[in-house]
């Protein structure tokens, strides 16, 4: 697809806001970030409709969204996701959202791209048989579906967040942890946030 450098960035700040934040950004907030006026940007996310790249639901603030198959890199920096806060992978903690981003240039992840990727630092060792220990930087597919076995990070019913491995039982959902100083979280609902893809690790300095 042949887009112009400033048509890229607003791709870019599009999946950046809607990864960090949930949401999209207005035109003016694009405008603000690119340093143009207001009917600049709305000119660019036309042109950006008309070419299949963005789609946006009629009447419906901030309902930008990055159309399905479209690949937004990040021409200097392509490993490159917003580091959002900690997970807890002991006993859950509220996650408290922040700005920072990691840079996984030097490592191989090739299907960790696009808007549905998001890294989180782990906090807590109960997924440690698992080999997933504090300090690490998981990579998590946002997603709200999960299946038996599958490492995901979970809305618990009280607003905090966790690492855990889920099982949906009878009547109830189990969040495993891999560690037997920890007991399962047992719970009947939990938001799904994402699956775990990858574990990121750094040693030393």
């Amino acid at each position: 697809m042949n887009l112009t450098p400033k048509q890229l960035r607003i791709l870019q700040l599009i999946r950046d806001w809607r990864v960090r934040r949930g949401y999209s950004p207005t035109m003016q907030e694009l405008a603000d970030e690119i340093g143009v006026s207001k009917v600049t940007v709305f000119e660019h996310v036309e042109a950006l409709i008309r070419k299949g790249a963005l789609v946006r639901e009629p009447n419906k603030a901030r309902s930008l969204s990055i159309a399905d198959g479209i690949p937004v890199p990040d021409e200097s920096r392509p490993l490159r996701f917003p580091l959002v806060g900690k997970i807890a992978a002991g006993y859950p903690i509220e996650k408290v959202p922040d700005a920072d981003e990691i840079d996984l240039t030097e490592f191989l992840f090739p299907t960790a791209r696009g808007e549905s990727t998001f890294a989180l630092k782990v906090d807590g060792d109960s997924m440690r048989d698992e080999g997933i220990f504090s300090g690490d930087i998981v990579l998590v597919e946002r997603t709200q579906v999960a299946q038996n076995g599958d490492r995901v990070v979970a809305l618990l019913p009280d607003g905090s967040t966790t690492l855990k491995t889920f099982y949906k039982e009878d009547d109830h959902i189990r969040l495993q942890p891999a560690n037997p100083d920890f007991e399962p979280i047992r719970v009947r609902f939990c938001q799904i946030q994402g699956i775990v893809k990858g574990v990121v690790r750094r040693y030393g300095r």
